[in-house]
């Protein structure tokens, strides 16, 4: 729909609205992302995209926004901060192998519904301004290219690890977006500021970054214990370390996180004890167990085999100790899945050949202080 003359301050409108709703910045872009979608079929040229076949199927649909939504002319992005508050000190818990570490993002309850409800009621604010217009909300449920949308509309820039970085809040925020019929005024992007630092490529674990901001996700850590549905790589199981569900290196090193912002979101926080969870706690739950105290969370849509297959490395990685050994052993015996069985069997393995070397710990990447 045409806006009334002096649209462009319905953008500053929107900013001011989007704040007050929770969301940390709130910007406007265009629909144009003809580089970014370059970018994105080199990638998917190269395979980088492992198992996650939706990449391609979506064709254009994710970097031409008018083929997603008809009528798109301008895009509502926002970013909201999530870390946790009062949780466990992540690098804390990476130098205990006998502890399970979980992205930062997954330990309170999952930001789809709160996000989607949030810009929701952004979108109706605006209907209720200017009247009826066309719009659909997004929250990473659908193949939007959120992060280059985040750039174009000023939420920050993207950093060399592929994650959006803003100065005065680093990398911890979700991204969201609002597709609109609407001529909106831009916000205009903002400049990079990483400079020379590499400190985020230095310190992947698996070495998944096969250049500055190329990702290869079949490497990647948090694509291995999340995306990645079959047996993960044998060579790359003693690299993960103890973490059972995702990966935080590279934003736990990038300087520009000194900057972040704790969550006051009552949604985000700690659940179920989850930023200090032993590793044979976890991994003596039943699947009733898990999908009852994983209910609301983002962990549950990875389901109780790959939960048990991810544990299972990250046991095997751990200190040699009888009771460990002897939980691989009743777990094996317990469960009928052949990947799982598989898991435990290098776990095992691990342990045995740990307990001949005298107790040694291996593939612990350790952050620098």
């Amino acid at each position: 729909m045409p806006l009334p003359p002096g649209h462009n301050a319905i953008t500053d409108q929107i900013v001011s609205w989007g704040k007050a709703l929770g969301f940390n910045a709130v910007g406007v872009s265009n629909i144009d992302l003809s580089v970014e979608e370059q970018r994105l079929l080199d990638w998917l040229g190269q395979g980088f995209h492992g198992d996650m076949e939706w990449m391609q199927r979506h064709g254009t649909k994710r970097s031409r926004p008018v083929e997603l939504v008809p009528g798109t002319l301008s895009i509502i992005s926002v970013r909201m901060d999530y870390y946790p508050p009062d949780s466990v000190d992540a690098e804390t818990i990476l130098q205990q192998p006998e502890l399970a570490y979980i992205s930062r993002y997954a330990l309170g309850r999952d930001y789809h519904k709160l996000m989607r409800q949030r810009l929701e009621k952004l979108a109706q604010q605006l209907q209720s301004e200017i009247g009826t217009f066309s719009y659909r909300v997004f929250t990473d449920s659908a193949p939007v290219l959120e992060k280059p949308l985040a750039v174009k509309a000023g939420l920050g820039w993207m950093g060399k690890h592929t994650n959006i970085l803003s100065r005065d809040a680093g990398s911890w925020f979700f991204l969201g977006e609002i597709y609109t019929d609407l001529p909106l005024s831009e916000t205009g992007a903002v400049s990079s500021h990483c400079g020379n630092c590499t400190a985020c490529l230095d310190i992947c674990p698996t070495q998944a970054f096969v250049a500055p901001y190329q990702l290869d996700a079949r490497r990647c850590i948090s694509y291995l214990t999340i995306e990645h549905q079959g047996s993960i790589p044998e060579d790359l199981r003693a690299l993960i370390g103890n973490r059972i569900y995702g990966c935080d290196d590279c934003q736990l090193v990038c300087p520009w996180n000194r900057f972040a912002q704790i969550s006051p979101e009552a949604d985000f926080a700690v659940r179920n004890g989850l930023d200090s969870a032993h590793l044979c706690e976890l991994f003596q739950w039943s699947e009733e167990d898990f999908l009852r105290k994983l209910e609301g969370s983002a962990i549950r849509r990875i389901g109780y085999e790959r939960w048990l297959r991810n544990i299972a490395v990250a046991l095997g990685n751990a200190p040699a100790s009888p009771e460990i050994l002897a939980l691989l052993h009743k777990r094996r015996g317990e469960t009928a899945s052949k990947m799982v069985q598989e898991h435990i069997d290098w776990a095992i393995t691990q342990h045995q050949m740990r307990g001949k070397q005298g107790g040694s710990t291996s593939g612990l990447a350790q952050l620098p202080p």
